[in-house]
């Protein structure tokens, strides 16, 4: 982490959970209108890191240890958290190797959320190991220096386990829902949904895929820059080789 005038960079993770069935959609979740970032957006499920998705004891608890790159896993393991937290989804494997097909109790989920129950201990329990295999690095941003608040924040890829089903927590989250990448632009655009800028351009981003499987191919293949917007006249910008193409988010929709 590093400084900047308005404090510390802090680590974040966020995950885009895919699926084809019915459609190629994405699970997204609206933020609490309270919450003091992106209050009320529409956004993925994701948030920053904390101190116990860096535990030893994950070694034990988690496969895929290979797949992990300069990320870290604990990142990773921050990225399933909060899908767990924020819409009861998660990425871990039984002992026979299939994904878990269980529900996710709505008051554990809360006291997780409420760092009144290590999420470890939650895994533990229930005889599984996360996957972190099963996330794809989709991209990295950090939120520009004008912000108070500022969060270094990789994107992940994954297909979601057909068997869960998405709920919203109630409280960072107020609804969780299955949506077209191309449908939640549109949305944006009309400003009947709130969307983020960063939010937006992953959509945008997503949207030229046709599936999960070629969403996460796409990924692999694209080179990963570290999107982090500066200020140039009354816009942000961002760097055109990126994969967003040539950008300019007016300060006055931020």
């Amino acid at each position: 982490m590093s400084e900047s005038p308005h404090g510390l960079i802090r680590p974040a993770a966020t995950v885009l959970l895919l699926r084809d069935a019915p459609a190629f959609e994405v699970l997204m979740v609206k933020r609490h209108h309270q919450i003091d970032f992106a209050g009320g957006a529409l956004v993925f499920p994701g948030g920053k890191s904390h101190a116990g998705d860096d535990d030893p004891r994950w070694r034990d608890l988690a496969t895929g240890w290979d797949a992990v790159g300069e990320d870290g896993p604990a990142l990773r393991i921050a990225a399933i958290r909060e899908a767990y937290e924020e819409a009861g989804v998660l990425l871990a494997r039984a002992p026979s190797g299939a994904f878990y097909e269980g529900e996710a109790a709505v008051e554990v989920r809360a006291a997780v959320a409420e760092d009144r129950l290590p999420f470890i201990d939650v895994v533990g329990e229930l005889g599984l190991k996360l996957d972190l295999a099963a996330l794809t690095i989709f991209a990295r941003w950090i939120t520009p220096k004008l912000m108070p608040k500022r969060f270094d924040t990789w994107f992940y890829a994954a297909h979601a386990p057909g068997a869960q089903q998405a709920i919203c927590d109630g409280h960072e989250a107020v609804d969780a829902e299955w949506i077209a990448p191309g449908q939640a632009l549109e949305m944006a655009a009309a400003g009947t949904r709130k969307v983020i800028f960063p939010t937006r351009m992953n959509l945008q981003l997503l949207a030229e895929s046709t599936s999960p499987t070629d969403a996460i191919a796409r990924s692999l293949q694209r080179p990963l820059i570290t999107v982090e917007p500066w200020v140039e006249g009354q816009g942000l910008r961002i760097q055109p080789d990126a994969g967003y193409g040539d950008v300019i988010e007016p300060l006055s929709a931020l």
